[in-house]
């Protein structure tokens, strides 16, 4: 599996992103610059990682949405390329319409970081095939902005299709409908809040994010 990582200013989870994908998949991905405005030949899967692009400045990922790189982006994302959008990433995929809705402040006003328990709705997607039979995990968020919000039609047509691949167990932030994780209509394209980079069983004090990983593995 071929895979790049974009780095902006502020992002601080690509290293994260690099190392699980370069421990799960035994390739490094490439570390592809904002400004770059293209992207690696032939590239299965890009990563849009967490952290803070532009300080967090207008909205959390509008002005990233607005870089160079971003046409690229959806030029891989409308020939069928696999995207997925951890934290800040799915900010910006919200941002740059790849991905419907928008995320907000959480209800609480307050910075979450924590384990945050998960349910599996979905586990016949590129992203979840590899868990199985398993309905409950646990994965790392870190937000201050992850409440999701949508219409009533769009959160309907998610549901409906079947799109809804991840709900939070004890809802951290106030997201409609405890949504944590959703996918584009082609399911190519998956935005999530919790940090699946950061659960891959090493340090961090959990393996649960493999999952996701290898379900992309095997779908690609």
């Amino acid at each position: 599996m071929k895979s790049a990582v974009i780095v902006f200013p502020g992002s601080n989870c690509d290293r994260d992103a690099q190392t699980a994908l370069a421990d799960i998949t035994g390739s490094a991905p490439e570390m592809v610059w904002h400004k770059d405005g293209d992207l690696p030949d032939d590239v299965d899967l890009v990563m849009v990682p967490g952290g803070f692009s532009y300080g967090d400045y207008l909205r959390c990922g509008a002005m990233a949405a607005n870089s160079p790189v971003i046409a690229a982006l959806k030029r891989h994302a409308n020939r069928g390329g696999y995207v997925l959008g951890v934290c800040n990433g799915f900010q910006i995929l919200t941002e740059t319409q790849l991905l419907p809705g928008a995320l907000i402040r959480n209800a609480g006003l307050e910075f979450v970081c924590r384990p945050q328990d998960l349910t599996i709705e979905n586990a016949n997607t590129a992203y979840t095939s590899a868990y199985g039979e398993r309905k409950a995990i646990s994965i790392p968020i870190a937000h201050h902005d992850g409440n999701y919000v949508a219409d009533d039609d769009t959160l309907d047509r998610l549901e409906g299709e079947g799109r809804v691949v991840l709900r939070y167990a004890g809802n951290p932030n106030g997201s409609a409908r405890d949504i944590a994780g959703i996918l584009s209509d082609n399911g190519r394209v998956m935005g999530l809040m919790p940090h699946p980079e950061r659960a891959i069983g090493g340090h961090e004090g959990g393996s649960d994010g493999r999952g996701m990983f290898e379900s992309l593995m095997g779908a690609i």
